[in-house]
């Protein structure tokens, strides 16, 4: 059994380290192309990561995912709102959702090379301590990226957050989805059990995703929609987990 644990500890150190060596050969692709090269090529690059750091992943440390629900996934470009437990969900995302922008905190884009191919993509890069400047920002350069096609990606936590904890979520999201008149598509899951935001172990097995059904944003409070988010979040994975 030490012996099992030991091994899976060592698959995990391994495709960490394969992990941030792709990351960093794939922002460099982004560099060099994205300067000349429009959206949707940089997109598939994007998903290109994606998909091979899942199957890398699945390959060394026998950690796989499934996903339920995306038929409930509209046309048009909308926000999703995904549980933040773990790193994997920031990977995943690009593979399991169309093109899309992120919300993501500021100092992400100050990170030599990666940071760099971030800015490339447009993403909506905050400064957490600013509130409700923030908030506004979410909504201003939300709704210019819905308008070009792209999904609007947010972790109303803020931050990732152990399995077992509760965060309050912001409403940012929903304010945004309201002012683009646009639906909001929940996303739950169970990676934070087997790749906890902490320590370098990825536990092996099958992470669910379930995609949930669009929730309507027009003529409601923001603040009612977000607890209806949550609510169904941690309801669902509650459920994957019996």
């Amino acid at each position: 059994m030490r012996t099992a644990a030991l091994l899976q500890l060592l698959r995990s150190i391994l495709f960490t380290s394969c992990f941030f060596l792709s990351t960093m050969v794939y922002a460099v692709v982004i560099l060099l192309c994205g300067w000349v090269l429009p959206f949707s090529f940089l997109w598939a690059i994007v998903r290109n990561w994606s998909v091979f750091n899942l199957w890398l992943l699945n390959i060394l440390c026998n950690l796989s995912y499934v996903v339920e629900g995306s038929e409930h996934l509209p046309t048009g470009s909308h926000v999703s709102m995904w549980k933040h437990s773990s790193t994997w969900e920031t990977i995943a995302q690009a593979a399991i959702l169309p093109a899309q922008a992120w919300v993501l905190k500021r100092e992400l884009l100050w990170i030599p090379l990666v940071g760099w191919a971030l800015r490339l993509l447009q993403p909506i890069a905050i400064n957490r301590s600013q509130g409700s400047t923030a908030v506004k920002q979410v909504i201003n350069q939300g709704k210019d990226r819905l308008t070009t096609g792209r999904w609007v990606v947010i972790f109303p936590e803020g931050t990732r957050t152990a399995v077992g904890e509760q965060r309050k979520y912001g409403i940012s999201g929903a304010l945004l989805a309201i002012e683009a008149g646009v639906s909001i598509i929940p996303v739950a899951h169970t990676a934070g059990y087997f790749w906890p935001r902490r320590g370098w172990l990825k536990r092996p097995g099958v992470i669910k995703v379930v995609i949930g059904p669009p929730i309507q944003t027009t003529g409601r409070d923001a603040r009612e929609i977000t607890a209806e988010v949550q609510a169904w979040i941690d309801r669902t994975i509650a459920r994957c987990m019996n």
